[in-house]
C-alpha cells in the first residue's frame, strides 16, 4: 500500500534542508522525496511500507523537531 506523508521539519539552514532530505531518502520503501511550503520546510514523501512514527522519530533524532501533517492512501 502506497502512502502519501507530509512531514513538518524545523529547517534552521539549507544544511539542514539537506540533512533531512537525505534521512528520509535513504529510508527503505521511500519512493519519492519532495519539498513543500512557504519555507520549504514540509517534506513530501510517497513511499510503499514506510512506517511514518518510525521516520518521524527519526527524524528528530537527526535533524531537530518533526511531526505528521498529513497522511492518505495512493491509488
Amino acid at each position: 500500500m502506497k502512502q502519501k506523508m507530509v512531514i513538518k521539519v524545523e529547517i534552521r539552514s539549507d544544511k539542514c534542508r539537506t540533512k533531512a532530505m537525505t534521512v528520509v531518502a535513504s529510508v527503505v520503501g521511500v519512493v519519492s522525496v519532495g519539498l513543500q511550503g512557504e519555507k520549504k520546510d514540509e517534506l513530501v514523501l510517497v513511499g510503499d511500507g514506510v512506517d511514518p512514527a518510525n521516520l518521524t522519530r527519526c527524524l528528530r533524532k537527526r535533524v531537530g523537531h518533526a511531526y505528521i501533517v498529513k497522511l492518505e492512501e495512493v491509488k
